[in-house]
């Protein structure tokens, strides 16, 4: 990690939050974590010092950065207590919580405040996660920096310059796994019931949209070409998909779910 920091705070370690930590764990430029989970307040790491809530860290301690991953609803009751605390030091806040807009954070932490939204997903599990940040107007260069660098830990990170977007950021790359996971888990049982024993047609249905990514991302060809690519003529591909791309149903269906997916986001501001 490029940007130096002595120390980062992180305010809930729930499966996001974990998996966030697991990976900075990994990267090299952050010596030591505080984290606050009542849930894992007697654990015990090297790396980590884990308290049960903010009056239990040290009172001489200031974090470079503090990560909210906590739910969205407990947001507005706990904010004020960080802004009380570490109002004059001027850490870096960077918040995972889908729908809760700048304006939100600046009412609650300060307008000065330098805070970020991010937006990652589960398989920042695997380190191959998607996030997108938007930040604050007075958001330094440095603390833009910063995030990036810490994002990058978990997959790939872009920078969002429209917060507007960010609802339609949650329902694509934010929502997008489930949807993935949903496509597996339909591709396995259509597998089943075609005569496949279930472990062999997880086995086809998974590695084949593992390889399909992989050749995706290395060909440089759109998914159009792609396609074409595989459906011969007259062939089974193509009588496959004749009956997905009927009357453009999946595009259609797709589409539809994005926006419900959207939509609700912006319901939790």
């Amino acid at each position: 990690m490029a940007a130096p920091m002595s120390s980062l705070l992180l305010v809930g370690c729930g499966k996001m939050g974990g998996a966030l930590l697991d990976r900075w764990k990994r990267s090299p430029g952050i010596p030591h974590f505080h984290v606050i989970d009542p849930h894992h307040a007697s654990a015990n790491e090297s790396l980590v010092t884990w308290h049960r809530d903010l009056k239990s860290l040290p009172e001489n301690y200031t974090p470079n950065v503090i990560v909210f991953a906590i739910k969205p609803q407990e947001l507005e009751s706990v904010l004020p207590q960080y802004r009380e605390r570490f109002t004059n030091e001027k850490p870096i806040y960077i918040s995972i919580a889908a729908g809760k807009t700048l304006a939100f954070y600046a009412h609650h932490l300060g307008e000065h405040a330098h805070v970020i939204r991010a937006m990652p997903n589960t398989p920042a599990l695997a380190g191959h996660g998607m996030t997108v940040l938007c930040g604050s107007a007075t958001l330094p260069a440095s603390a833009q920096k910063i995030a990036m660098d810490l994002m990058n830990t978990t997959g790939k990170a872009e920078w969002l310059p429209d917060e507007s977007l960010m609802d339609s950021i949650t329902a694509i790359s934010g929502c997008g796994p489930a949807y993935v996971f949903l496509f597996l888990d339909s591709l396995v049982k259509a597998g089943i019931a075609a005569g496949l024993p279930e472990a062999m047609s997880k086995t086809l249905a998974v590695q084949t949209v593992s390889g399909s990514l992989a050749l995706c991302e290395h060909s440089g060809k759109s998914f159009e070409q792609l396609r074409i690519q595989v459906a011969s003529p007259g062939g089974a591909t193509e009588a496959a998909l004749n009956v997905l791309m009927r009357d453009n149903a999946l595009v259609k269906l797709m589409e539809e779910a994005v926006m419900a997916a959207k939509e609700r986001s912006g319901d939790l501001k």
